[in-house]
């Protein structure tokens, strides 16, 4: 049946009617359930079903119905005017400072990686751009009914026994720690599971993140993601000499890892979302310098809907949302990590043991899968749905 599906994606049906390949309603759940399975870090398991198409009972209809005719309307005036709120206040404190400007700004047709931010700007304008940001995000969150946010820190001492081989740096930090000042991490790590994963971040510590170089451009929102100091990203350019966006990375994790004042960078290295109950490969970039890096995990909790971002399209998602009186977040913020001489040499292996730690601590599957078969899903699910 998967394969079925499959052979859908390259010649789609323009209609119900030329659909002989799956003979009924139950072939079609049952390969759908099959799919499920195998790319399980992305398949949704709420009340909402697969991409939030239901069935729904009864009085789930009835609740949604109430929704959107009194939180919707409500919560969404309040995020508009939120938003609309913090970029008065950005485009207010940057009106006369020019933006930082990166050595990558050449060739922007060519696919060079271009960094144009307000972050690395200096003095009380920053100050509140920044305090001013992370209020305004968690506020924000409070809207769209994260009244509470649990967050646990686990200390050096925790017991990892459960991860053997995982934290090897974690021994020869021990016996530094006492004579050596701690240094400064060079990137937050965290799993992907929504859009929201931002905003969190965005409340904890005002960090950078790695964007679309059309981000910059969005109303609103592109001031915005200048006053984070975003790294924007084009496609990878053909010279030889062109460093590409890990060598950017790179150089604005190190950056982050020597001077005090430098925007903290977060990413995700896990490169698309999953369904929160998962930990896909992490990409090496974020260790490629070899520095400390903080991890996170962010677990969404719920009962009817789940704000994981996977098989769901944006604007029902976002509906939901909207629709669902509270929401859960729970925030586990492991110690830095600080990487032995192995790792500094081996960032793939210095990657493996920093996801191998966090899917231990955040009571994660491991998965080998990764943003292509998240596209083979996507895909096959979209026609399945025609």
């Amino acid at each position: 049946m998967e394969s079925e599906l499959k052979d859908m994606i390259s010649n789609p049906p323009s209609s119900k009617e030329e659909r002989p390949l799956l003979k009924s309603e139950s072939d079609l759940a049952a390969a759908i359930e099959e799919l499920d399975k195998k790319f399980a870090p992305y398949a949704r398991t709420d009340l909402y079903g697969t991409m939030g198409l239901g069935p729904f009972p009864m009085s789930e209809k009835i609740k949604l119905a109430l929704a959107m005719v009194t939180l919707v309307p409500l919560r969404f005036l309040l995020s508009m005017s939120l938003l609309l709120l913090y970029y008065l206040i950005c485009r207010l404190f940057t009106l006369f400072s020019a933006p930082y400007r990166g050595p990558e700004e050449e060739e922007d047709e060519g696919g060079v990686v271009v960094q144009e931010d307000y972050a690395h700007m200096g003095g009380w304008k920053r100050t509140v751009i920044v305090r001013s940001g992370r209020f305004l995000s968690r506020v924000l969150l409070f809207v769209f009914g994260f009244y509470w946010i649990h967050e646990s820190r686990l200390d050096r001492d925790s017991p990892l026994d459960s991860c053997p081989k995982t934290t090897s740096a974690e021994i020869s930090q021990k016996g530094e720690a006492a004579t050596e000042e701690p240094e400064r991490p060079g990137a937050i790590v965290s799993n992907h599971v929504s859009y929201l994963d931002i905003l969190y971040h965005m409340s904890a510590s005002f960090p950078s993140f790695v964007a679309k170089r059309s981000v910059g451009k969005l109303l609103l929102v592109g001031l915005i993601s200048k006053c984070l100091g975003c790294v924007y990203v084009q496609r990878e350019a053909k010279s030889p000499d062109f460093k590409g966006v890990s060598g950017t990375v790179n150089e604005r994790v190190r950056e982050a890892h020597r001077n005090k004042s430098a925007p903290t960078i977060m990413l995700f290295p896990e490169g698309t979302t999953t369904n929160g109950d998962y930990l896909l490969t992490f990409k090496s970039g974020a260790f490629l310098a070899g520095t400390p890096v903080l991890p996170v995990i962010l677990k969404y909790p719920y009962e009817r809907f789940s704000v994981a971002w996977d098989t769901i399209s944006g604007a029902r998602h976002i509906l939901f949302l909207l629709c669902q009186f509270v929401n859960h977040l729970e925030v586990i913020r492991l110690p830095v990590y600080y990487p032995s001489q192995e790792e500094k040499d081996d960032p793939k292996l210095y990657a493996s043991n920093v996801r191998r730690l966090m899917a231990t601590e955040g009571n994660l599957i491991l998965s080998d899968l990764g943003l292509g078969d998240k596209r083979i899903y996507h895909a096959t699910l979209n026609v399945s749905f025609l």
